[in-house]
Formats: structure tokens, C-alpha cells, sequence
């Protein structure tokens, strides 16, 4: 238990962080992305910036309320005072995948390093979708530990800017890799990355605690 409360405690600071990093950078400090958008040379299609910016922010929105979302479902304290707020809180993180989805697919054709960059994201945002609704149907099918261990391999996507600029940063500051070719290598790292952390840490949770009259859980089915 102990365990557990010390990495919610470390995903709650982490989160933090990042929604308040994404907020204030996107719509305060470079409201019109001229640092990101620097790095986008030879664009096989016209950038029409007022659109692609409007798009921008709604999907810097909806990945932050689904990482807000996501980080309030996974605390215990909140699912046994409320479940129903759960269910319903849950339900605003899969609108909110949803929107970061589509508005990535808008996008996904102007990002940085071309066509194999933009492949990647259009692969990522399929296998987030398929996760994020696998985790739907064990739920509906009240597995509560599939369920549990299908969200936490969800939410894991919510870091997948992070992850990207981190990687990238590495790649391109300290290896002195291009950058285009420092994105797309940090795209791929990416996706591999997030499909194997959450292994280990569902590995180290094991199955999930829950509490009477919840329903008994199938941890062969997980």
C-alpha cells in the first residue's frame, strides 16, 4: 500500500507540473507556438497558422483535462467517496482522449519531420484509442483489475508530449542529432516507451484492491 501511495504520490507532482508547464507555455509565454513552430521545414502542404493554432489549443486543452481527469480516477479516496463521480469523471477523460485524438490528426500532417513523423502519430493515436476503449469494455464487463491495469497503459499516453520533447532535447542537445531527425527518433522511442512502462508498474500494483459490495474481480482475465 505503501508503494502504491508513494507512486500515486509522485504521478499527482509529475502531472501538476506538466498541466501547469503546457498551460502557461501554449496560451502565455509563446501563445503563437513560434518556438515549436521554427523547427518545421520543408512542408509538403501550405501551414494556415490561424487554424492549425485554433487546433492547437483545443488539443493542449483536452490532453490537460485528460491528464487531470485520469490522475483524479486513480485516487482510492475519491473512488470509494464517489463512485459515481468516478464513472462520470471517467467518461470526461474518454471525450478528452478523443479530442486530443482528433485534433492530433488534424495536425499530425504539418508535424516535424515529415511523412514518417506523421505515420507515427496517426499509429499512436490508434493505439491510445484501442487501449483507452479496451479499458471501456472491461469495466462495462465489471473486471475491475483489467479495467484498472488497461487505464493505467491509457493514461501512460497522456506523457506523450513530454516524453517527445524530453527525448528530443537529449537527442538534439546532447547528441547533436538534427532536429527533425531528433523528433522523429523521440516519436518512435516514445511509443515504444509508454507500451513498456506501464508493464512494470502493473507489475509491481498487482491486482487491484477493492472493497465490498464492489463486484469480485477476474485477475486471470488481466
Amino acid at each position: 500500500m505503501k508503494k502504491r501511495n508513494k507512486l500515486y504520490v509522485l504521478l499527482v507532482c509529475v502531472s501538476i507540473l506538466f498541466i501547469a508547464y503546457a498551460l502557461v507555455n501554449n496560451y502565455i509565454i509563446d501563445p503563437r507556438a513560434e518556438a515549436f513552430l521554427s523547427h518545421k521545414t520543408g512542408l509538403k502542404r501550405e501551414l494556415h497558422l490561424p487554424a492549425w493554432l485554433n487546433v492547437m489549443y483545443v488539443h493542449v486543452a483536452f490532453a490537460c483535462i485528460a491528464m487531470a481527469a485520469g490522475l483524479v480516477n486513480f485516487s482510492n479516496r475519491i473512488f470509494e467517496k464517489s463512485r459515481k463521480f468516478h464513472r462520470l469523471n471517467g467518461y470526461v477523460y474518454l471525450a478528452s482522449v478523443l479530442g486530443v485524438v482528433v485534433t492530433s490528426g488534424y495536425m499530425a500532417p504539418y508535424a516535424t519531420g515529415g511523412k514518417i513523423t506523421s505515420m507515427g502519430f496517426n499509429v499512436l493515436n490508434i493505439i491510445w484509442l484501442l487501449i483507452t476503449a479496451t479499458a471501456l469494455v472491461q469495466i462495462k464487463k465489471k473486471r475491475i483489475t483489467p479495467h484498472r491495469n488497461w487505464m493505467i497503459r491509457s493514461y501512460a499516453f497522456c506523457f506523450t508530449n513530454m516524453s517527445i520533447h524530453l527525448m528530443t532535447f537529449l537527442f538534439y542537445k546532447g547528441f547533436g542529432i538534427a532536429y527533425a531527425d531528433s523528433y522523429t527518433i523521440s516519436l518512435y522511442g516514445t511509443i515504444a516507451l509508454l507500451l513498456l512502462i506501464p508493464y512494470f508498474i502493473i507489475k509491481m500494483l498487482g491486482p487491484a484492491a477493492v472493497s465490498k459490495p464492489m463486484i469480485h474481480d477476474r485477475p486471470h482475465l488481466s
